[in-house]
């Protein structure tokens, strides 16, 4: 939280881990977004980043407001996690 400048820790998961929450679009777009790109994920998560960071665009570009920029995001996030393919 420090470091970024942003989110909150919602709740300790375990001894080592905490769940960190960023809700803020701008905290989203402007740091996290950026961070990530300067340290890339690896493995497979790097391809849900990548979703990420087009469903980011398409919200900063207004799309979610159609029905087809929703439709479109709903694929992106379908297949993040475990149902990429």
């Amino acid at each position: 939280m420090d470091y970024l400048g942003c989110g909150r820790v919602v709740r300790p998961l375990s001894y080592n881990h905490v769940e960190y929450v960023v809700s803020k679009f701008t905290d989203i777009n402007e740091k996290i977004i950026p961070f990530i790109q300067k340290y890339p994920i690896l493995g497979n998560k790097n391809l849900d980043f990548q979703d990420f960071c087009k469903v980011s665009l398409a919200i900063k570009n207004k799309e979610h407001l159609t029905t087809e920029g929703l439709e479109n995001i709903k694929i992106f996030k379908s297949r993040m996690n475990r149902g990429r393919i």
